[in-house]
């Protein structure tokens, strides 16, 4: 597609998805003619959910539940595990991912009904697993906001991941929180070179606001990780000390690390992007994928998906491992309460005698 045309997104075409009869491809016409070709706009859809929350039984997961606003993300991360998803929707991993999204917009009213259900076991709730809760729509629809309203009122722990700033604009809900035990906040960074990050996640903020945002939430006594994650091989893994030791200066307690995944779609796109963008590093990238997943260049077993197998995963594990414990890094899920659920009472509740 045409660079112009695709300006400020990650990835460089629109194929279909797996799920699709047909490809489609931009072909000139034959004609030796400029043609001003309009830039792609977001679109926002909107679905009435019937259920919000997602179950998971993963084994690599440190949370068993989570809940996603919306679908698709406009961040345009080049690498993200979550593209697959829209070939669901009949659209295509690459652009339509970035720019074709869909906003839940009663999310808060049915997450508040499951909630109520008899049924309900209390555990953290994960946002952010999927697509960002703090992409850039949610400035405008403020799903996110009403569903942290519900499970502040409901005294429900809940653990964040995020690159959006946007998220200090729920300073007031997540310090309330946090000051309950109620939750925890991680912050993805993936590089610290502005100009990569600008190519590889387009419409993220840059890695030094995400420090900021690092540090802003520490100082409201939220408790942050930083999430060294995706490290990708022969591109971002000479900063896995750098990374660490910078998101500790800016009052990070927790750190974790996952190794770049390329499942499914993901990983043509990934490859156009690093032979269109870095293409002296494009072969030795995808070769330190292979040589961690038996020539493949993914994985998706249990307890190998995450960071691969081999020596060169080992390594980066040692090294991440080595930082972390001189940093004074906690590298287990932050733990959060549970016991404060309850319900809040609501105007017609029947109330208790005692």
């Amino acid at each position: 597609m045409d660079p112009q045309q695709r300006r400020g997104r990650g990835a460089v075409s629109n194929r279909s998805g797996r799920f699709e009869a047909q490809d489609r491809l931009t072909e000139s016409d034959g004609w030796d003619m400029e043609e001003d070709l309009p830039q792609i706009r977001t679109e926002v859809r909107e679905e009435v959910a019937r259920s919000f929350i997602t179950y998971n039984k993963s084994p690599d997961l440190p949370f068993d539940r989570s809940i996603n606003p919306y679908r698709g993300c406009e961040h345009g991360c080049i690498y993200c595990f979550a593209r697959p998803t829209h070939a669901y929707l009949g659209l295509s991993p690459g652009l339509d991912f970035e720019t074709r999204l869909t906003a839940r917009i009663n999310g808060a009213e049915v997450l508040e009904k499951e909630l109520r259900a008899r049924k309900y076991r209390v555990a953290p709730i994960a946002i952010g697993t999927n697509t960002d809760p703090y992409q850039p729509v949610e400035h405008d629809r403020g799903i996110t906001r009403a569903c942290l309203e519900v499970l502040r009122d409901y005294r429900h722990p809940v653990a964040i991941v995020t690159k959006g700033a946007g998220i200090l604009r729920d300073l007031d809900i997540l310090s309330d929180m946090a000051g309950q035990g109620l939750c925890s906040v991680g912050i993805s960074v993936t590089t610290l070179d502005p100009a990569l990050s600008r190519r590889m996640e387009p419409r993220v903020p840059g890695p030094a606001k995400r420090l900021q945002v690092i540090r802003a939430l520490s100082e409201a006594g939220i408790p942050v990780r930083i999430m060294t994650s995706p490290i990708v091989p022969g591109l971002t893994d000479t900063e896995v000390e750098a990374l660490l030791e910078a998101g500790r200066e800016a009052g990070a307690r927790a750190a974790s690390w996952i190794m770049l995944r390329l499942p499914l779609e993901v990983a043509p796109l990934v490859e156009e992007w690093l032979r269109t963008h870095v293409p002296d590093r494009a072969d030795k990238v995808l070769n330190r994928l292979r040589e961690m997943h038996g020539g493949q260049l993914y994985d998706a077993q249990w307890g190998r998906r995450m960071r691969g197998e081999g020596v060169y995963a080992k390594m980066i594990g040692a090294r991440f491992d080595h930082a972390a414990r001189r940093l004074g890094f906690e590298t287990q899920s932050i733990p959060l309460r549970t016991d404060l659920f309850a319900y809040p009472i609501r105007k017609g509740d029947q109330l208790s005698l005692f």
